[in-house]
């Protein structure tokens, strides 16, 4: 990128997508700064397992050229699926042959480690959640952060998920709710504490569903699993049952009841978990996604298109991101570099849409779902 002076490029959000970004651009010469709301990398938890998918997700890895420590880090057994009925039956069972990388698994955490550590020291700016995006649409940009902070910007990258705070400058749209609550449960050192559930499990994930409720247990690296127990009820369904999110006993009684055809071995991913629930009900945005196009601003991930989880989400991401950096580094203006990522990425993010749209009945469908984690949270 020729343009003088060089621009000013902040990115919005520390999550796979905003760190892909930073890092093709600086393959290209290109500085840019990411700014996170997180006190530091360690802050939270980074969730569970994602499947990087060879036609999306491994093309941004291949552009940063992080795709063999990526295979490194990967677990290509993590590619196996179980589905089960209700009584614990097993219906299909994929084994992933010698070899096969289309779309190894990787722990969320050890792949922002990965990118985190391929950046410029300096790069992410830790302790900095976005308040608003102010100035004129021709720029500069002025960012307002928690504290009183702000910086100006030629470009501002909104990569800040679910509730962007960035897609606020573009769009007025916003996340509705799909009809679908994850509640996430978490199993340690499984093959010691619980066998049985590692052994239904497998090296990858196992599905159950029967239209309304659903279970998907997944592997994590360091003997772990992580299991959504799925279903088709309001936003609201733990405090109309009269409980919070932290009483425990009280929601497991309430799944019991609910899951109480379901045989005794997958009933125990409901009963055996280590520690509370955590409650994730699913949200997406309304399709297609559209927004004005504005000279100076411009979002990626799911701050452009929320979806359901459906394996999908870190992988557009990612590509976003890959082919937004290699705009900026071909074109002369800033301008010209979002007209021309805009153009594919919002046709290809509304075909994906709409076919993820109804995405409730894919979730809990008697059918295997392509689905890794709740990966939009």
């Amino acid at each position: 990128m020729n343009t003088t002076p060089t621009p000013r490029i902040a990115i919005i959000g520390a999550g796979p997508g905003g760190l892909i970004c930073a890092r093709i651009l600086q393959q290209h010469g290109i500085t840019a700064a990411v700014y996170d709301r997180d006190a530091g990398p360690a802050a939270r938890d980074q969730g569970g397992t994602l499947d990087l998918h060879a036609d999306n997700g491994q093309i941004a890895l291949r552009e940063a050229g992080l795709l063999e420590e990526f295979f490194h880090l990967a677990r290509p057994e993590g590619q196996e699926m179980r589905q089960l009925d209700p009584a614990g039956t097993i219906l299909f069972h994929h084994v992933p042959e010698q070899g096969e990388r289309f779309k190894p698994e990787i722990d969320r955490g050890r792949l922002r480690d990965l990118l985190l550590n391929s950046l410029q020291p300096g790069t992410v700016r830790w302790g900095h959640a976005l308040q608003t995006v102010g100035g004129p649409a021709e720029g500069p940009r002025q960012l307002h952060f928690t504290g009183g902070t702000t910086i100006e910007a030629d470009l501002v990258v909104g990569a800040d998920g679910a509730w962007s705070k960035v897609r606020r400058a573009v769009s007025q749209a916003t996340p509705r709710y799909s009809g679908v609550s994850f509640l996430e449960a978490w199993f340690h050192d499984v093959a010691t504490r619980h066998p049985d559930i590692a052994e239904l499990v497998g090296q990858g994930g196992a599905a159950a569903a029967d239209g309304d409720r659903g279970l998907f247990a997944q592997r994590n690296s360091g003997d772990h699993i992580r299991v959504y127990i799925i279903q088709r009820v309001p936003a609201d369904w733990i405090t109309a049952g009269g409980l919070t999110p932290q009483a425990t006993d009280g929601i497991r009684a309430l799944l019991l009841e609910r899951y109480r055809d379901w045989s005794p071995r997958l009933r125990q991913l409901i009963t055996d978990n280590d520690g509370p629930y955590v409650d994730r009900p699913i949200f997406a945005l309304p399709v297609p996604p559209a927004w004005e196009h504005n000279p100076t601003v411009t979002l990626l991930g799911d701050a452009a298109h929320l979806m359901p989880p459906l394996g999908v989400g870190v992988n557009l991401a990612m590509l976003d991101a890959c082919e937004l950096a290699l705009a900026i580094a071909h074109h002369d203006t800033i301008d010209g570099a979002i007209h021309a990522y805009e153009k594919t990425m919002l046709p290809r993010s509304t075909e994906m849409a709409q076919l993820l749209d109804g995405a409730a009945d894919e979730l809990l469908s008697t059918e295997l779902p392509d689905f890794a984690t709740a990966d939009n949270h």
